[in-house]
């Protein structure tokens, strides 16, 4: 019993039930969104137009900490965001289309943050490389 509560499955089926995430602040830097349930309250800016791989911030306010997705990328390529003045994580797409990045902390104050679409050299991907921007008043959805 102890030894499934305690695998990542047990993990995230606790959090959700008990719907807090278990990383707000700093604690959430580097972490999974989805396994630490910040992923729940996360609103997102996705821009509709220039946006080729379909890239976007998300961003959990009672987490505080934001992170980037990719949707339409291709093995090889990567995502990355960056905090100003902060971390910047990164993660490569392994298999299928999509990949997302580690948290990056942003405190509950303001704050300015980049996701970047950086394809593989030599890849197939369809789209050059390219960045969106956000802050604390972004419109977030």
């Amino acid at each position: 019993m102890t030894a499934a509560i305690l695998s990542p499955l047990g993990e995230h089926l606790l959090h959700r039930m008990l719907e807090e995430p278990t990383c707000p602040g700093e604690a959430c830097e580097g972490k999974n969104p989805g396994r630490q349930g910040c992923d729940e309250d996360a609103r997102t800016f996705k821009p509709a137009t220039g946006n080729p791989a379909v890239l976007q911030l998300r961003y959990s306010e009672e987490c505080q900490a934001v992170w980037a997705k990719i949707e339409h990328g291709g093995k090889g390529d990567l995502v990355t965001v960056e905090v100003s003045g902060g971390t910047k994580r990164a993660a490569e797409i392994n298999y299928g289309d999509d990949q997302y990045t580690p948290m990056v902390h942003v405190g509950d104050d303001e704050f300015e943050v980049s996701a970047c679409a950086v394809p593989k050299a030599g890849g197939a991907g369809t789209y050059e490389y390219y960045c969106i921007h956000g802050t604390e008043a972004t419109a977030w959805r």
